[in-house]
């Protein structure tokens, strides 16, 4: 029995100097994840996704079959707007197409001045703008989408939003407050990458390292058992 406590005794050893800091990470990363709430987290008292829509059916004055005569195999209409504009969007097999509901003209993309303006419209804080730029790939916090509007404020959390290019509406709400909970879900899951993958090979040999350390550690308590009551009776 002496000659497998010793081997145990040195493995459990290193294994502790390897996983250490993981477990650390894991702890430190799963207490912040639980203290911050999701709701913080998504932005949601910093700035709504979505806005009452002001206008009423009778505001859109467009014909409905005029705007479907534009489209192929229409599947869903949606009444919505954007600032001061009533829209017609329509769906059909996975595109959104939008229209102006008085016109009946596609809508065009919003230029900046609207983009910026549809922004602060969405905004529950009061902050002053930072910055606004148009992005041919949006960074990893907005999903990589493509064509995307970036404006940013320069409130205490660095409150951004993203907006589509193509109609204006909010993509999602990003802030350090999403950020500093990202980098801890990065080092909960050991996605160094794209933190998304939870099953991802590292994970699984660290926590597969951490049950063995566990394991060996309960070894080494049978030896220290052991060892109390040899003394006991020793004496």
């Amino acid at each position: 029995m002496k000659k497998i406590f010793k081997p145990v005794r040195k493995l459990h050893k290193w294994l502790g100097y390897l996983l250490g800091l993981q477990i650390l990470a894991w702890l430190l990363g799963g207490l912040v994840m639980s203290a911050i709430p999701l709701e913080k987290v998504h932005g949601k008292h910093l700035a709504t996704r979505t806005l009452t829509n002001p206008f009423k059916s009778h505001d859109y004055v467009t014909l409905i079959d005029d705007i479907v005569s534009q489209v192929t195999n229409p599947t869903k209409i949606i009444f919505t707007h954007f600032l001061s504009t009533p829209l017609i969007t329509v769906t059909s097999a996975g595109n959104q197409q939008n229209f102006n509901g008085i016109t009946g003209q596609p809508f065009k993309a919003p230029n900046k001045q609207q983009i910026i303006a549809n922004a602060h419209a969405h905004l529950l804080i009061n902050a002053q703008l930072a910055s606004a730029a148009l992005l041919a790939t949006g960074p990893r916090e907005s999903g990589y989408k493509k064509n995307v509007w970036q404006v940013q404020f320069n409130d205490t959390f660095n409150t951004t939003l993203y907006l589509s290019s193509d109609t204006g509406k909010v993509i999602t709400v990003r802030s350090d407050i999403w950020r500093v909970f990202d980098f801890f879900w990065m080092l909960h899951i050991m996605d160094y990458d794209e933190r998304e993958d939870f099953n991802n090979p590292l994970l699984i040999s660290f926590a597969a390292s951490s049950v063995f350390f566990s394991f060996t550690g309960f070894i080494l308590l049978l030896q220290n058992i052991r060892f109390r009551t040899r003394k006991r009776q020793l004496s």
